[in-house]
């Protein structure tokens, strides 16, 4: 059986999500929406290229223009949105309508709850808000770790991406919109912290971290939205949850440095008679010294699960590291983040997941997504004592 899919927003993740699709989605066509003609047309040709076919279709499309956006929407099996997330959740609405499936790539949380609120048992078809790397894939394989344990009573996840051959003295690239970066540096992140939900704020928590050469010492902090809504469906079952970020050593003390001077705040400031935002006028300075739209990548998830099996203490260990690509030109970020979002797609156009509205880490097993993983190629370390 083959299918239509379309993905909304051509940049770098809806780029990676076609790959997949056209690799293992049996795709019969895949439509490539973007605003943008002259990034769209080379993207589609790039696409078309690598998969040795015709499958991607441009289609030049203003998602703001709600009846040409579901001339396409009533075409396809499935979609992924990769376009902003305040769009999600009227996109949600035209999915259980019009019945098409759906992955997004979420940033946001409270949308991601909005989503799952219209949530129906009634539904046609399937929506799985916030997929990505962290929160997403990090999630998925938290769920996998804790398959591995009878009675899971703690869980601790660090994930990041990073350059390869860090600069000094940034030693980090950004290869995503500045602004998603000042976000996860910004208010606090929601964990469980003995049985309760409880908000932590950012850079707290600082710890160092061994993992395998060449990536070394790495260190972890607490950033904001990697966990989703996964604190809230299973605080029934977990004591702890915690998710950090990975960074090279120094980036934790150069990045709160600038959040203390009050550099990613958004509220105008007046500076001799002029308005200014702190974070435009931050990320103005900033974009040219971490910004880069391709760099040599490597993308790290660990996950530690902690709990009793066979009435003995346990714990199992997943890990996750990914490179950059030179045969496709596909970063780990890309691979980690757009991925993830296809594999949900295809499995929901499969019917292998459940009707509705379903958060990441209710809506397959860890066990599934590790099988769909392994079919990728990708690498993962398991180690249970």
């Amino acid at each position: 059986m083959s299918y239509q899919y379309a993905i909304l927003g051509a940049g770098r993740q809806g780029y990676a999500a076609a790959y997949d699709l056209g690799k293992h989605g049996q795709a019969e066509k895949i439509y490539l929406a973007d605003i943008a003609p002259e990034s769209l047309n080379k993207e589609a040709t790039k696409l078309n290229d690598l998969l040795d076919s015709e499958l991607v279709e441009p289609i030049l499309l203003d998602i703001a223009d709600k009846s040409e956006l579901i001339k396409l929407l009533e075409k396809v099996d499935g979609i992924i949105s990769s376009v902003h997330f305040t769009y999600n959740l009227e996109l949600t609405k035209l999915a259980l309508e019009i019945g098409f499936n759906m992955t997004d790539l979420g940033g946001n949380t409270q949308v991601v709850r909005d989503q799952l609120s219209l949530n129906s048992n009634q539904a046609r078809s399937t929506v799985v808000p916030d997929c990505g790397m962290g929160p997403g894939m990090n999630v998925s394989l938290a769920t996998y770790a804790m398959s591995l344990v009878d009675e899971p009573r703690e869980v601790f996840i660090w994930d990041g991406g990073l350059p390869q051959n860090p600069e000094p003295p940034w030693n980090y690239k950004s290869t995503f919109n500045l602004d998603g970066l000042s976000n996860e540096y910004y208010g606090n992140a929601y964990f469980i912290q003995e049985g309760d939900i409880r908000e932590v704020p950012c850079f707290s928590k600082y710890e160092l971290l061994n993992f395998p050469e060449p990536l070394g010492k790495l260190e972890a902090f607490v950033t904001s939205g990697g966990l989703s809504t996964a604190p809230w469906s299973l605080q029934h079952r977990l004591k702890t949850l915690e998710n950090k970020t990975l960074r090279y050593p120094g980036h934790h003390a150069q990045f709160k440095a600038f959040s203390d001077l009050g550099l990613l705040e958004q509220s105008e400031v007046e500076i001799s008679g002029c308005k200014i935002k702190p974070r435009e006028f931050f990320h103005h300075l900033l974009k040219n010294k971490i910004y880069s739209p391709q760099v040599e990548d490597v993308g790290i998830i660990r996950v530690l699960c902690r709990g009793i099996s066979q009435g003995e203490p346990k714990q199992a260990r997943v890990e996750l590291i990914d490179y950059f690509n030179p045969e496709t030109g596909l970063t780990a970020m890309q691979k980690l983040t757009g991925w993830h979002a296809s594999i949900m797609l295809i499995l929901a156009v499969q019917d292998q997941l459940k009707k509705g509205v379903i958060s990441v880490e209710n809506a397959v097993s860890g066990e599934k997504i590790v099988e769909q993983l392994e079919l990728r190629g990708f690498n993962l370390s398991v180690k249970v004592k």
